[in-house]
């Protein structure tokens, strides 16, 4: 938050009147503005004061706003979202405007930009009675519909309103509306910081049932230092707020109908809205797990090779099962439906869990890799049908019975959510642990881990400091992996954005793959490392087949950050995430990842990478972001470890 938050009249400030419908002006004007602009308080600013012109004017139009600038039409968790391909649109841009599909193709080629395409057609064309402006509830309302739309004719549908939205659209309106179709506004402005612009704009213009609320500018009525205590805390409340029950559809009719003091008491962690998962930090070696955690109480875990799975038991008595990133795979796991009601008793009404679901051999009970577990069917499994057999680990518990345990420490949500629910050998079984406080301890708990087919050691806090953090990465829990303790301490998950054809025995397929992380604020994809490493020839094959067709584009993406000299011979839409291990990260003047955040004018690059594996459940927004790329390359230390006991400076061994 900057120091200081220049006045503004939020009704002077609209471009409508009181109690009007909000203009689609209004947005596309601001998301204009953020487009020329970088400076992350100065983004929050501008979004704040659209937010407090329409809570002082045309309240009821705050959630399709802040949809819109979010670009989503529904919580994550529902699975409702746009993505229309690049062939729809520039098919609904010449039907709409009458340029050849040929002539729409080389101009994307050109510029890169369909919205901006569609502006430049759009500004030849001259109507004899333009329909009405585009308002932000009817806007969204289409977009909704056009999200949910299913069957035969849906792409005509979807067509038809496209085509209707194109002929509404004045200005700049058109070029976001296109963007906002592809699910893509590329204007920097990342969910985190429309978060701070909501909490700045209650601040500063408190809602009211009355209109205009008689508080319309803070700025004005406050005290400058107060006011500063206020914007904070109501950043932390709301962030707070969204981390346990992240859906808009709640927390902003709450926002405009209770002081924020009371928010958390009306939008807190609920059965069947799914939260993001509490994660934990990489470490390198015992003695810095030791070091981090020195006199406080901790566990150790074991760290199974699986799907994180988030499973929701609601008043009514169904089960869900939510992925890491809120993906609903409840009926990819009808067998594992099955079990769990066998091991929630039916005392229990409603509960969260945290958990792994991992690939199981049921005639030798022992866990099989991950690989083994992503051959599995994803969407409407049968139960009769399942081949691949799985064992649900659970670790944690954050909600019982109509009530929030995140805030208490993990020993004491370790023995509620082991005395409440019951194991269904080689189905459902409690994450095996220690409390473990030496070296050798943990050395031979970490080789057990790996010989029982786990990743490593999950270490974390038992009584200080041990509360749940939904979708925080903590130092209060620590992964101690045996592959990566040479390497980086972890891995990285990157999006592949380009290849490089092969030679010699590659030539046909693939050689080399440019791979990025991603950049939250800038809504960029960032080139970090070019892999050609730790395939199979079959995998290398599988890749290049995949990679093909409509997975690549012609022309860089506007969104690619990538250097002239790494410009691969095929670009691809990000459509995937591979996880990714390394020897330790370099500054690199030929790759952009983290660029700014390290050094002013170079990149990160990953030294000596290979490839692990896909990640089926990360969508490319998930990847590594640069933060992340730059802390790994602040955190990673010189250290001589040694091959048996993984300790610094070992002597003997």
């Amino acid at each position: 938050m900057s120091a200081s938050v220049p006045k503004y009249d939020p009704i002077q400030g609209a471009i409508w009147k009181q109690g009007e419908p909000v203009p689609y002006k209004a947005v596309a004007s601001l998301l204009s503005e953020l487009e020329k602009i970088s400076e992350r308080n100065r983004m929050i600013t501008l979004t704040a004061n659209l937010f407090r012109s329409i809570i002082a004017t045309t309240p009821e139009d705050l959630l399709p706003t802040v949809y819109l600038i979010c670009n989503e039409v529904a919580p994550t968790f529902m699975g409702v979202e746009l993505g229309i391909g690049d062939g729809l649109i520039i098919k609904a841009i010449q039907e709409s405007t009458g340029k050849s599909s040929a002539n729409i193709k080389a101009e994307l080629k050109k510029c890169g930009d369909l919205g901006d395409i569609a502006i430049t057609c759009k500004s030849k064309q001259k109507l004899l009675f333009p329909p009405p402006p585009l308002t932000v509830r009817s806007l969204y309302k289409d977009f909704r519909s056009i999200a949910e739309m299913e069957g035969s004719k849906s792409q005509d549908r979807k067509m038809g309103v496209i085509k209707r939205l194109m002929v509404a659209a004045r200005g700049e309106e058109i070029k976001f509306i296109i963007r906002g179709l592809q699910g893509k506004l590329r204007v920097g402005l990342a969910e985190q910081s429309v978060i701070c612009a909501l909490a700045q704009a209650v601040v500063l213009t408190p809602p009211a049932a009355q209109l205009p609320p008689p508080v319309l500018d803070a700025v004005v009525t406050t005290n400058a230092a107060k006011l500063q205590s206020d914007l904070a805390e109501a950043t932390e409340t709301l962030k707070q707020v969204v981390s346990e029950c992240p859906s808009y559809d709640l927390i902003v009719p709450a926002l405009l109908q209770f002081p924020l003091g009371q928010l958390h008491a009306h939008c807190h962690l609920t059965p069947g809205i799914p939260v993001q998962p509490m994660l934990a930090k990489p470490t390198k070696g015992i003695s810095e797990v030791l070091d981090r955690l020195q006199g406080r109480e901790f566990t150790c875990e074991y760290k199974y090779d699986g799907e994180r799975a988030q499973v929701h038991k609601l008043p009514d008595g169904s089960i869900k099962i939510f992925s890491r990133n809120s993906e609903d795979n409840t009926n990819k796991y009808p067998d594992l439906v099955k079990t769990l009601h066998e091991s929630i008793p039916e005392g229990v009404t409603t509960c969260i869990l945290d958990s792994e679901c991992v690939a199981w051999d049921r005639e030798q009970n022992k866990i099989l890799p991950f690989q083994v577990l992503s051959t599995r069917a994803r969407k409407d499994v049968k139960e009769e049908d399942v081949k691949i057999h799985v064992v649900i680990f659970m670790f944690d518990i954050l909600f019982l019975n109509g009530e929030s345990v995140i805030q208490r420490p993990l020993k004491e949500r370790r023995a509620l959510l082991r005395s409440t629910i019951h194991e269904v050998p080689g189905r459902m079984q409690f994450a095996t642990s220690r409390e473990l406080a030496d070296t050798e301890e943990i050395q031979e708990f970490l080789m057990e881990s790996v010989n029982a087919g786990c990743e490593g050691l999950m270490v974390k806090t038992l009584t200080e400091n041990a509360t749940y953090e939904p979708s925080k990465r903590s130092l209060n829990w620590l992964k101690l992996k045996k592959d990566y303790l040479q390497d980086l301490g972890d891995s990285l998950d990157l999006v592949p954005i380009g290849g490089y054809y092969g030679k010699g025995k590659r030539t046909g397929n693939f050689g080399a793959f440019l791979l990025a992380c991603y950049d939250v604020n800038s809504e960029e994809f960032q080139s970090v490392c070019k892999l050609g490493t730790g395939f199979s020839d079959e995998a290398l094959h599988a890749h290049s087949a995949f990679f093909s067709g409509e997975n690549v584009v012609e022309k860089k993406p506007v969104d690619y950050n990538v250097v002239p000299s790494m410009e691969p011979d095929v670009w691809f839409k990000p459509v995937q995430v591979w996880e990714v291990r390394a020897a330790d990260l370099s500054i690199s003047p030929v790759h952009t990842a983290a660029i700014g955040i390290v050094d002013a004018e170079k990149g990160i690059a990953l030294r000596f990478p290979r490839f692990v594996r896909i990640r089926e459940d990360k969508s490319a927004e998930e990847a590594t972001s640069a933060e992340q790329v730059a802390d790994f390359y602040n955190s990673q230390k010189i250290v001589n470890l040694c091959g048996v006991c993984w300790e610094e400076g070992c002597m003997e061994c």
